[in-house]
């Protein structure tokens, strides 16, 4: 549980996806100590010219630079997918990039074994919702968060920040 200005959030079962602008990203700092870290990262630094790759941009945060072809929504699915020990930060640099989306809770079909050296869980599931990111827009997604994501025409642009929970 992280407690900030008398607001108290548990991060558990949270379930709660977030979507919004690069200017509105201050409402969220009080929901995970390293939240303002990494937003002031993107906001003091040129991501859009940043290279294809990871970098570690403080304890516990981890930027990845991502350039690649839109897909469809059927080949997207393939990669359907959530985290058990980090929460994402996608932030939309050239696009819009649509994501697809559900609840972990009602998702029944795992696709594989929880990798922990990758962080990542698959799911054969259908998505709930596709919802689409313009540029300077962001996702939070949580471990609760189900999604799949570079849907979309051309060349898509995009950084997801990694934050260890």
């Amino acid at each position: 549980m992280y407690a900030h200005a008398n607001i108290h959030i548990t991060l558990k079962n949270q379930n709660k996806m977030i979507i919004d602008t690069l200017q509105n990203a201050a409402k969220y700092y009080v929901l995970h100590p390293n939240f303002k870290k990494a937003f002031d990262y993107v906001n003091q630094n040129d991501i859009s010219n940043l290279p294809d790759g990871t970098i570690e941009i403080g304890e516990g945060l981890k930027l990845i630079a991502i350039s690649g072809q839109g897909n469809t929504r059927e080949e997207a699915v393939k990669g359907f997918e959530c985290h058990d020990q980090n929460i994402d930060i996608q932030i939309s640099l050239k696009g819009p990039e649509t994501f697809a989306w559900k609840p972990r809770e009602k998702c029944v079909s795992p696709n594989g074994e929880y990798s922990d050296e990758r962080d990542v869980r698959f799911f054969h599931d259908a998505p709930d919702t596709f919802f689409e990111l313009q540029e300077k827009q962001f996702a939070i997604l949580f471990p609760e968060d189900v999604h799949t994501a570079m849907i979309g025409e051309g060349l898509l642009r995009k950084v997801v920040i990694k934050v260890k929970i």
